[in-house]
């Protein structure tokens, strides 16, 4: 079983290179950071975590997941490098082809794309997402960066993204292009993730709910015409809800792949003792 840290980098956490390089010489498998461009003030939607609509303050305060990870494969040689998530949607395709590509390539083939579509409908429309059609463009936007990591020569003409014949280098180490994890509980989100993508990156969930979604997974995959072991699970919950080896293992009957730990909001050298204490929790 992988286990890796869900890090929710913000202004004034400690600088994720030093984080990562903990993480790694613990034994962590992977660092996750998520992506939060602008948080609008006034917003219409509503998450689960946030039911009076209010979204706190630190999400505006998200550093930016690919400058960050950068910084994290310089000073790593082991630990994969993972977005949870990109909300896809909110870049445009061809930009964020060369920003994932480029990671992949400098950090060797440590990249993980944890992809999602966004549940701010204000922050995705103001940044070119269409919200109401919000996985339809991922998929879209996601195909099209498909081709250009596998071709020298790509072009794409969709609803969403039009460009003609080009050139982009450099190419993903890994091939045909870095895994692909689709974030969330949507009802449609396994049969997505069949579709078009590696793996699924569920968060607040139980090893029953993993139960019955890889045997879902399973099914689907094989009725696809893919092998079932080639899809990954990847479970993420709020802060101390995995940090136990009898967790990890119920996860892992339940059919994971990997269990991944919220890091609190630790600052200086609380943040070294946070991860020796998860990492002793999770049995590494």
């Amino acid at each position: 079983m992988n286990i890796g840290l869900h890090i929710f980098h913000v202004q004034g956490t400690p600088d994720l290179a030093m984080l990562a390089q903990k993480a790694e010489s613990l034994g962590f498998e992977s660092i996750w950071v998520p992506e939060h461009m602008a948080i609008p003030v006034t917003t219409s939607s509503v998450h689960p975590m946030y039911p009076d609509g209010a979204i706190p303050t630190q999400y505006s305060q998200v550093m930016d997941p690919f400058v960050n990870l950068a910084r994290a494969s310089a000073v790593t040689s082991t630990l994969k490098l993972a977005t949870g998530v990109c909300l896809v949607p909110q870049h445009h395709p061809l930009h964020l082809a060369k920003q994932v590509a480029t990671l992949d390539f400098a950090s060797g083939g440590r990249f993980l794309f944890g992809v999602g579509a966004g549940w701010v409908k204000e922050q995705s429309e103001m940044l070119g997402g269409d919200f109401e059609h919000r996985w339809t463009q991922a998929r879209e936007y996601v195909d099209a960066m498909k081709a250009v990591w596998a071709n020298d020569v790509a072009e794409y003409h969709g609803r969403w993204v039009d460009f003609p014949p080009v050139m982009a280098f450099p190419k993903p180490v890994q091939k045909p292009h870095p895994p692909i994890y689709l974030g969330g509980k949507a009802p449609n989100v396994l049969k997505r993730v069949v579709a078009w993508a590696d793996g699924w990156l569920p968060p607040r969930t139980t090893p029953e709910e993993i139960r019955v979604a890889r045997a879902t997974l399973d099914q689907l995959a094989t009725e696809a015409g893919r092998d079932p072991s080639s899809i990954d699970i990847s479970v993420w919950g709020l802060p101390g809800q995995m940090d136990s080896p009898e967790v990890v293992r119920d996860f892992e009957a339940a059919g994971a792949n990997r269990v991944i730990a919220w890091v609190r909001h630790a600052v200086d050298e609380g943040a070294t003792a946070e991860l020796e204490e998860i990492a002793g929790a999770v049995g590494l």
